[in-house]
């Protein structure tokens, strides 16, 4: 026990970074290359292997014609060829292996192994080349990081006596370049004015770099000051130098100026080019003028100027921009046609487009055609692809989106997790979500405020109130600091699991944490007020909030009408839309359809219909939930021709029914006695792609065993229409269902030519798990398994929950495998049981068993830690038992953050 505290302990203290700096690296090298930690000596042992076969293969005369060279050289990288250089190599030999190691394929120099060569080079006299690979290393310039580091290096050759090698004209220019490039101008100014200091006389290629940099951002003003620069220099402004200006007053939205500027050109003797025309159409789009933006592109011709693929890629963003996607497709195929060929750009803006028009099986036509062109898309691309198909919750086609990204080496961004992440989080998958997170950090992006906040929110909904607190540590540990979101997020969890004094609470302490309550979190507080029934705490606070100079927005107000009407103060909740007008807040669908819903509870059609048509008067058009509403009303007085006809208005109005919408028709069918009517309702549900929930077999469950003359007073089966959410309590449907019952629905589906598929034996297995109808459930699984069906990984975990919840561990040990195979993720929460009860009856082996299981499945290792070892174990008092687990994990390479390690010492030691 005592050795794994203090292999914790020590843990914690080994974090602290060491520099380490290599035996014979020149100094400043050493200065400029970044500080790295203890964790990176074990890479660094392996580079240190490699690197010294290499340096002896380098230190022979022949050393091009040794045998292992050819062998050793495939798997050398940019880090080796610069601990190498650092050592003592001659000069011919460096500049030789610097040549050939760059005619690999798939090798490119960066700025670090430049510079490592510049080392040698240098102060061996060997200038002339040493030139040519200083202006390569500025153009090896990746990032603004690259160009800081360039920076520095050529700034120190510029001034230090051990490596002094002035700057040339050529030099500064092409650093210029990329100062301008990455839009670094504080830097691209100074290096200007250390170049007059340096007696060096600019060019027109200097100036013209000025005035691109400062128009790239907008400032014009700037720009002209070089512009009279160029002829105080007594040289002539170019077609370069008033593009430039076309593209600064362009970002400056100033399309007007940059007309003016066009226009002078041929009046300057100064012929306009591609990127003239293309610069301005740009602008022209932005500004929302496309019809001149298209007028201008047809007259390029007039001046022998053929559009490139940035002024077609142009054009057809913004027509995709505008909803002119026929145009746009349009133009993409003349482009083609005459003989342009689209680049990734111009793919990835078609691809986006139909992402967000949710046509994915276009765009993943596109992406494979471009594919078997050879154009490989990059991660904006992939991006697009993946988030469309996250948003319409097929995250399987979207992780298959993630391997082919990989497979044609594109590095997947932080952008591209978070997308992951909103996916799997909108299907309620928040151990997968967790799986990403740590797949993020393995390879070393920084989750952002974006990423945190989405799976707080995920585990929140969820109901892992603590995983969420515990994420919440480990974002502020990684210097994130929590913001509004974050807690409105927290309150309202808080709220909706009738915590209301603890979300109190935490409301009041956000003045010290320095976070101003916005809307989204008095809202969230109002809303947990009205939910409990105390709507004069909830106007108490509506007050406080105005007095604190927070607008309330049209949400905030809905919550509080939602809150008077479940009060039955209707006439107070009607004042209130009053009031919003007056402040200039417009009401919603949802406003009109609060008190459309609770006039109808009353029975006031009448007022309810005169609310309706206001509603369409102000210019809300009816969503599904209002139609859902006059719907159940018709439906709760047996008036199905009514209900109907709403369905009819529906489907011509473009609004398409949900589960619920359904589910209410099928129950009112069944209620009269016209199941078929029921089972028909099914078949144009699952027709129109909308999968029935739980409710809807519910319904027909019960209406079926209605028809075998049982006993179905008990079921208590009701709708709820508050906040759009169906609420029934169905309970006993679950508990008197038997196997019979199941086999008589699957017959009437058939009938009705809808067949059972996996959502179909998925619901029912889940309700029957829940209430612990094991023997019926397994009887479904084997059906499901016998008509070919394969089982999901909600089906496998309904089984897990309810193997485990009953104390069948060996099934349960069994399906934990089978799912982990299948890349399933067995839910902690049921594995806590799981291992806690295998160790609760003594089978330490099994349940250590049971965990290895676990660690081989993806989870993200803190989460484990979280879930099975602190709430599980260790509160239970099993202290040696979580000791030796967290022994397996080390084992096993599984790494944990340093504050769940805390979390577990603390744990451990109380």
């Amino acid at each position: 026990m005592n050795g794994v505290l203090t292999s914790l302990r020590c843990s914690k203290m080994l974090r602290k970074p060491i520099a380490i700096i290599n035996a014979g690296e020149p100094l400043l090298l050493c200065f400029l290359k970044p500080i790295s930690s203890i964790a990176s000596l074990p890479a660094e042992s392996e580079n240190l292997d490699l690197s010294s076969q290499l340096y002896s293969i380098l230190s022979r005369p022949n050393w091009q014609r040794h045998p292992s060279l050819k062998k050793l050289i495939a798997s050398v990288s940019n880090s080796h060829v610069c601990f190498v250089f650092g050592l003592n190599l001659d000069p011919h030999t460096a500049l030789g292996f610097f040549n050939l190691i760059a005619q690999r394929p798939g090798y490119k120099h960066n700025v670090r192994s430049h510079f490592s060569l510049l080392n040698i080079l240098i102060p061996n006299g060997f200038l002339g080349v040493a030139e040519k690979i200083r202006i390569s290393m500025v153009k090896a310039c990746d990032s603004v990081e690259d160009t800081r580091f360039v920076l520095d290096a050529l700034r120190k050759m510029n001034r230090d006596s051990e490596l002094r090698f002035k700057l040339s004209l050529r030099c500064y220019n092409t650093l210029l370049m990329f100062l301008s490039r990455f839009l670094m101008i504080d830097e691209l100014k100074s290096v200007y004015l250390e170049m007059l200091e340096d007696m060096i006389a600019p060019n027109i290629y200097t100036f013209n770099t000025m005035v691109n940099g400062y128009c790239k951002m907008g400032n014009v003003v700037e720009a002209e000051l070089y512009v009279s620069k160029i002829v105080q220099a007594g040289l002539n402004p170019d077609t370069f130098t008033y593009t430039s200006l076309i593209l600064g007053h362009c970002r400056n939205k100033d399309v007007d100026s940059a007309r003016k500027v066009f226009e002078t050109m041929p009046k300057k003797s100064c012929h306009r080019n591609e990127v003239s025309y293309t610069n301005l159409i740009h602008g022209l789009c932005e500004a929302g003028r496309i019809d001149d933006a298209f007028e201008l592109f047809s007259g390029m011709g007039e001046e022998n100027l053929y559009p490139t693929v940035r002024t077609y890629t142009v054009l057809i963003f913004a027509m995709c921009g505008l909803g002119r996607k026929i145009e746009a497709l349009n133009l993409f195929k003349k482009m083609t046609e005459q003989g342009c060929v689209p680049n990734v750009h111009t793919y990835t803006v078609l691809i986006d487009s139909m992402c967000k028009d949710n046509k994915l099986d276009d765009a993943k036509k596109m992406v494979d055609g471009m594919l078997e062109k050879r154009l490989f898309p990059n991660v904006v691309t992939y991006n697009a692809l993946i988030d469309g198909y996250c948003k319409e919750g097929m995250v399987e086609a979207a992780l298959e989106v993630l391997g082919l990204m990989e497979l044609n080496n594109c590095s997947p961004n932080a952008r591209t997790f978070n997308e992951l992440i909103c996916g799997c989080l909108k299907r309620k998958d928040v151990h997968r979500a967790m799986s990403l997170l740590s797949q993020m950090l393995d390879r070393k992006l920084s989750p952002s405020l974006i990423t945190y906040n989405s799976l707080i929110h995920g585990q929140c909904k969820a109901g892992h109130l603590d995983s969420a607190y515990r994420l919440l540590k480990l974002m502020n540990e990684s210097g994130l600091v929590p913001d509004q979101w974050t807690y409105s997020i927290f309150i309202d969890a808080l709220c909706k699991r009738g915590s209301l004094k603890e979300a109190c609470a935490l409301f009041d302490s956000l003045k010290e944490k320095g976070i101003k309550p916005n809307e989204v979190i008095y809202t969230a507080l109002i809303d947990g007020y009205c939910k409990v029934g105390k709507i004069d705490n909830a106007q108490s606070l509506f007050t406080r909030m105005l007095g604190d100079d927070c607008l309330p927005n049209s949400y905030t107000y809905n919550v509080l009408i939602d809150g008077l009407c479940r009060e039955k103060r209707v006439q107070e909740a009607s004042f209130l839309v009053e009031t919003m007008l007056s402040k200039g807040v417009k009401p919603t669908v949802l406003t009109y359809t609060v008190l459309i819903k609770e006039m109808l509870k009353g029975g006031d059609f009448d007022h309810a219909h005169r609310v309706f048509n206001q509603m369409i008067l102000a210019g809300n058009q009816p969503d599904v939930f209002t139609y859902t509403t006059f719907i159940h009303a018709y439906c709760s007085i047996g008036n199905l021709e009514k209900a109907d006809d709403l369905m009819a208005m529906m489907n011509k109005e473009g609004v398409v029914p949900d589960s619920l919408t359904y589910t209410l028709l099928v129950d009112a069918y069944g209620r009269l006695g016209l199941k078929h009517r029921a089972f028909d309702v099914l078949k144009r549900m699952m027709d129109a792609g909308c999968e029935p929930s739980h409710y809807t077999y519910a319904f027909l469950i019960k209406h079926l065993t209605t028809e075998k003359g049982m006993e179905t007073s008990s079921c208590d089966i009701r709708l709820d229409l508050d906040s759009n959410i169906s609420c029934i309590d169905i309970v006993d449907v679950w508990k008197t269902m038997d196997f019979e019952t199941a086999l008589k629905l699957f017959e009437k589906m058939d009938e009705h030519g809808c067949s059972p598929n996996a959502g179909t034996y998925g619901k029912l297995i889940t309700g029957l798990c829940k209430q612990r109808r094991l023997e019926i459930a397994q009887k479904l699984f084997e059906h499901m398994r016998e008509k070919g069906i394969s089982p999901s990984e909600d089906i496998y975990n309904s089984l897990f929950n309810c193997y485990c919840d009953l104390q069948v561990y060996e099934e349960a040990m069994k399906l934990v495998d089978i799912m982990i195979e299948n890349g399933y993720f067995p839910s902690l929460e049921s594995s806590k049981l799981l291992v806690c009860g295998l160790f609760d009856k003594e089978s330490d082996e099994k349940a250590k068993s049971a965990f290895r299981s676990l660690l081989r499945g993806g989870y993200n290792h803190d989460e484990v830690a979280w879930k099975l070892l602190i709430e599980g174990l260790l509160r239970k008092g099993l202290v040696d038992r979580c000791s030796e687990l967290l022994g397996i994990m080390e084992k096993m390479g599984c790494q944990l953050h340093p504050q769940t390690y805390s979390m577990l010492i603390d744990g451990m030691d109380n």
